[in-house]
């Protein structure tokens, strides 16, 4: 006998006999994907190992690439499947060459990987080296010390990179900066160590002074000062926010960039200080020992705390740990012929198909990905530094062409040069997600099966949240608009840190969390908020990809809002809004909306009926819904559903007071005629609503599992007194009498206690209710011409079998 399988909330999957009795399809996956590794497997990566030796240019290299990544389906939020341990495990790569490519992401990461992969292809890439993720584990397995020999393998990486760029690292007149980027094989956007501008001491930016002028030489030192305090040696990223206000405010500087190159050199002198006053401790000027803390640093931040919370969340396991990206720094901080940005391929949020992406003159990256300043448009970057836009146009082609799916771009122009920086595959949000993958069949990108799984289960469950019922009623409500950086509607109450988010929900609330920023430590509570407003950051900030990789609303960047942490409030103009108020988020607009605004249900769109006709067509299993009521019976044949898999009968009873009252005089009666005249109230609703279901599942079947629940679950909430003088106003009785009968019902653990079949044993009268409830409804729909098929389930009972 087969059994359903549920999948996501509210949703019932009963495969059909001829996937049930298919077991030589079962073990033919398990043999390639479990325990018991096929030929085929081991071959693979043998050819990896071939890979790594002797390059990928040969044609009979690439053939077997193609072969063998067939055999592989694409894994998302789960295990990556790894080769054996190599003994590699620096990997280099420059413009042209590289000594990786795009399927090691298991060893290089996915970052690492698609480093590897651009500069392969040709693409302007900056030099570079990536520790493997094996490297990473043994770090962690080896007490949190670098392995023996890695330091070497390092430095003699870093010798590659030093001769591609003719400088190097530590050297005054031809200094080489580093970013230390970290790269797990899946994903994790913000949960990871970076830093910048590393190689820089009070000699070497002398150096760089004298090559690129003092301004910019004084920002990169103040910049890397700030970033390796925070990141590597634990100095709150504050003390040195805190200087640099102070600065700011005593120049009249509204923003960084107003400040001279003698303000940052005053600057450069109090950063350094703040290493002292907070660890007691000189900055580390050797840029080698620099260097070689990034990288633990980097390797340690896979087990912070926002890093595990974020694997947790997404059910991301069996990994070996984080790569290590070593890489030339390239500036978009040298004037206006420079400048920094994000960019993805489509609009993350809708699938349109348009460079959708933010541009910051004059920055570097962590200027966009952090939101300390608010990007402008990508439009920006085309009116001033054509020549870079129409070569970035040209590089998204040839990405979405080469990996055939929306990417993930971040990129440095330095003085008019373009330089990727990477690549990834895009989070999107569930419409963007099923608008791409039907364009990109359309645009002969790819094939139906391949756009099929482009498309997770979340992404659909994110189109069944709801809507704003009626955007132009609450158009005099908007006290703010920013934004629009994840898409859908949210509603809750106004809280200002994650651990107030985290509480709140546990508690059942809907809550919206406000900040002036996210940074990655708010994760949790940004997964359990229902909506995310930010006064700072962009559509790439972390808030927006985080929300919409979640398929969470978002607005950022909503410079109107001024967040009180210390006194938990929220000024937008003249409002105040204090913690615990109601707000709404239409993250579509970008619109903020004081108070509770009624929520819709979503519509089914073109493309998610084109979509679903796709995966119709070749897939096995039957798909029913869960529905309690003709409405939710009409939505799900509406959506697809090829029958009700599961009717629960007990939740019909909520539907209005008058049900639950009945209800009520049924668990309370004493005598079986007490409890029929109950029943007899009971029938007529039952009655009509299976009607209404049978109405609405004309030709298909319907499961309805008779009444389950413990019986407690009926009684009004409260204390002991409270539900006694109300049930004693419903049902008449004395109050002894019910304090009797609640004491009959007690039970040490209602869920395995008097439920189920044992109700209709003891009640028989219940059951007969019931069942004649269906079969009457059954009847009277039939003669109007209704097909009707149900099925009647009587829960907790089981069939011996030898």
């Amino acid at each position: 006998m087969c059994s359903s399988i549920g999948i996501g909330k509210g949703i019932l999957i009963r495969s059909t006999p001829d996937v049930c009795g298919n077991n030589n399809k079962k073990r033919r996956e398990l043999l390639l994907y479990g325990k018991r590794s096929s030929s085929r497997v081991v071959h693979q990566w043998q050819e990896e190992l071939q890979l790594l030796c002797f390059g990928s240019n040969s044609s009979s290299s690439s053939s077997r690439n193609s072969r063998t990544a067939s055999c592989y389906p694409r894994i998302r939020g789960q295990a990556i499947l790894t080769p054996p341990t190599t003994k590699k495990r620096v990997f280099t790569f420059g413009k042209g060459r590289s000594e990786g490519n795009k399927a090691m992401k298991s060893l290089l990461g996915g970052k690492g990987a698609n480093l590897a992969e651009m500069a392969t292809i040709g693409l302007s890439v900056p030099p570079g080296l990536t520790i493997s993720t094996e490297a990473c584990q043994e770090y962690q397995l080896n007490g949190k010390k670098l392995p023996d020999g890695l330091w070497d393998e390092i430095l003699e990486g870093l010798t590659f990179v030093e001769a591609e760029m003719g400088a190097s690292l530590g050297n005054p007149s031809r200094p080489l900066l580093l970013s230390v980027r970290s790269g797990a094989a899946i994903s994790m956007p913000g949960m990871m160590d970076t830093v910048l501008n590393l190689g820089l001491n009070d000699e070497v930016v002398a150096g760089l002074a004298a090559k690129s002028g003092e301004r910019f030489a004084y920002d990169s030192y103040r910049r890397f000062l700030d970033m390796f305090g925070d990141v590597v040696l634990g100095i709150p990223h504050a003390l040195f926010e805190e200087k640099l206000e102070n600065l700011k405010n005593k120049r009249g500087a509204k923003l960084d960039t107003d400040l001279t190159a003698s303000d940052l050199k005053d600057l450069v002198e109090q950063y350094k200080n703040v290493y002292i006053e907070a660890n007691g401790e000189n900055f580390p000027s050797d840029p080698k020992k620099q260097l070689e803390l990034a990288v633990k640093a980097v390797f340690n931040s896979w087990d912070s705390p926002r890093a595990i919370k974020y694997r947790s969340i997404n059910q991301i396991n069996g990994l070996k740990g984080t790569a290590v990206n070593i890489q030339t720094m390239v500036f978009g901080n040298m004037g206006t012929t420079s400048g920094t940005g994000v960019l993805f391929t489509r609009n993350p949020s809708t699938g349109q198909k348009k460079l959708y992406g933010e541009f910051l003159i004059n920055a570097q990256g962590e200027d966009v990905v952090a939101g300390i300043r608010t990007p402008e448009d990508l439009e920006t970057m085309k009116n001033c530094m054509p020549d870079a836009y129409k070569e970035l146009e040209e590089n998204c082609k040839i990405l979405e062409k080469h990996y055939k799916d929306m990417m993930d771009i971040e990129f440095t122009v330095q003085e008019n040069r373009l330089w990727m920086l990477q690549c990834r595959s895009g989070k999107r949000t569930g419409k963007g997600a099923v608008k791409i993958a039907v364009d990109m069949v359309n645009e002969g990108l790819v094939d139906i099966g391949s756009a099929i799984k482009m498309v997770e289960p979340t992404h659909l469950d994110q189109l069944l949240h709801p809507q704003f019922e009626d955007p132009s009623a609450y158009k005099d409500k908007v006290i703010a608009t920013g934004l629009p950086a994840s898409p859908g509607a949210a509603v809750g109450q106004v809280v200002f840190t994650a651990d107030d988010a985290e509480e709140w929900h546990a508690q059942g609330k809907s809550v919206i969390l406000v900040r002036t920023e996210t940074s990655p430590e708010d994760v949790g509570g940004m997964h359990a908020a229902s909506g995310i407003l930010t006064a700072r950051g962009g559509m790439t900030s972390h808030a927006a990809v985080v929300a919409r990789g979640w398929g969470k609303c978002c607005v950022s960047g909503c410079s109107d809002v001024l967040v009180n942490d210390i006194e938990k409030a929220v000024v937008i103009g003249d409002t105040v809004i204090p913690e615990g108020e109601w707000i709404s988020l239409n993250g579509s607009t970008g619109e903020v909306i004081l108070g509770k605004q009624p929520l819709s249900p979503p519509a089914l769109s073109e493309d998610l009926a084109t979509f679903m006709s796709w995966a119709d067509e070749i897939r096995h299993l039957k798909v029913m819904a869960n529905a309690d009521t003709p409405e939710d019976a009409l939505t799900a044949r509406q959506n697809g559903a090829q029958g009700i898999g599961l009717c629960r009968t007990e939740h019909m009873f909520f539907a209005s007071d008058e049900r639950i009252k009945a209800v009520r005089m049924m668990i309370m009666a004493i005598t079986p005629e007490q409890r029929k005249a109950a029943l007899d109230l009971l029938l007529p609703y039952q009655r009509s609503d299976f009607e209404g279901i049978f109405r609405a599942m004309d030709g298909l079947p319907v499961t309805i599992r008779l009444l389950d629940p413990p019986l407690h679950e009926f009684l009004p909430e409260g204390d002991l007194e409270h539900i006694v003088s109300e049930l004693t106003s419903e049902t008449g009785m004395k109050e002894e009498e019910i304090f009797s009968r609640i004491e009959k019902l007690s039970e040490v653990n209602p869920m395995l206690g008097f439920r189920g079949c044992r109700l209709g044993i003891s009640y028989p009268e219940l059951t007969e209710m019931q069942a004649r409830a269906v079969f009457q409804a059954a009847v009277s729909v039939s003669n109007h011409g209704i097909k009707v098929l149900p099925e009647i389930m009587v829960p907790l009972i089981g069939t011996p079998q030898a």
